[in-house]
């Protein structure tokens, strides 16, 4: 049976490096993530990679981090093909503002989406699941609604079964 591959959401990085994985107290966290990157069982897609912009430090991490085998191209008429219907699907659902589906038009989620669609990757994200959001359209209601498995970065690192023992 195939590993299971990770598809991380920008927030997981930046909310990680600016909250509660700094970098100089859990190293070992972000050791992690470069070891799984480079094995293949964590990835980024392009359009994540580039919605990290700052902070500095993040910036030459995820540089230094993702080699072009972490980083995964969405280009490809598959995954353009359930992005498509993924973006019909916000257009027509009532539920979300106007500035919520324009929002989503122009961010990396839906495409993220697409590629574990197409991949069968596993989706990282803090984002959460509401039912009853108007202002966004959350990456795990997406998820749900296209049969795409989505979890939080710490489901996620039980997952792949990281532990940072404290010395």
């Amino acid at each position: 049976m195939d590993q299971v591959r990770y598809a991380l959401d920008a927030n997981v990085l930046i909310a990680a490096h600016r909250n509660y994985y700094a970098p100089d107290l859990f190293p070992g966290f972000w050791e992690c993530l470069a070891h799984h990157l480079q094995t293949g069982r964590l990835l980024v897609i392009d359009r994540v990679r580039s919605e990290i912009k700052y902070p500095d430090e993040l910036v030459e991490w995820v540089d230094d981090q993702l080699s072009t085998a972490a980083t995964v191209s969405t280009a490809g008429q598959a995954i353009a093909n359930i992005y498509g219907q993924m973006m019909v699907w916000v257009y027509e659902n009532d539920q979300f503002m106007a500035a919520a589906k324009a929002k989503f038009a122009k961010v990396a989620d839906g495409w993220l989406v697409a590629y574990a669609k197409k991949s069968g990757a596993v989706v990282i994200t803090n984002e959460v699941r509401n039912p009853d959001i108007k202002k966004d359209v959350p990456i795990p209601n997406l998820c749900d609604e296209f049969g795409v498995r989505c979890i939080n970065t710490y489901a996620m690192l039980r997952e792949i079964g990281a532990h940072f023992d404290w010395a």
